[in-house]
């Protein structure tokens, strides 16, 4: 019998996601966090050496993954400002074809929601 998928792993599904993403879009990996509440989950640097923290949310369906706390989100901007970095949103969300109450199992099939990753503007008001 199978596994329902922790939180932990339900996070690095969408991470997996995110990542190819980035990679994708030509990103330069400096760090990568997987653990949960941890935050940036990437550090990343574009062709121009421009680094990015990028936050990767994994929500259940039908939980909308471009949501994020505005007022935690702004303390995180500021620590971006610091590091003269720019901030990625990317909100992923995960849940399964057999309904919206069923659990997601390993290697079974899943209904995925991702719009792609947000620039998330750091400059003051």
């Amino acid at each position: 019998m199978s596994k329902a998928l922790s939180k932990q792993e339900l996070h690095n599904l969408a991470m997996n996601h995110v990542g190819k993403d980035l990679e994708h879009r030509g990103f330069e990996f400096i760090a990568i966090n997987s653990k949960l509440k941890r935050h940036p989950q990437f550090v990343c640097m574009d062709k121009t050496k421009q680094y990015f923290f990028v936050i990767v949310r994994a929500v259940i369906l039908p939980e909308n993954p471009n949501n994020y706390d505005v007022v935690w989100m702004e303390s995180f901007k500021k620590h971006a400002r610091e590091n003269d970095a720019k901030v990625l949103y990317a909100g992923v969300g995960i849940g399964s074809v057999k309904g919206e109450n069923e659990p997601l199992y390993l290697n079974e099939e899943y209904l995925l929601e991702y719009n792609g990753i947000q620039v998330l503007e750091t400059n003051l008001n």
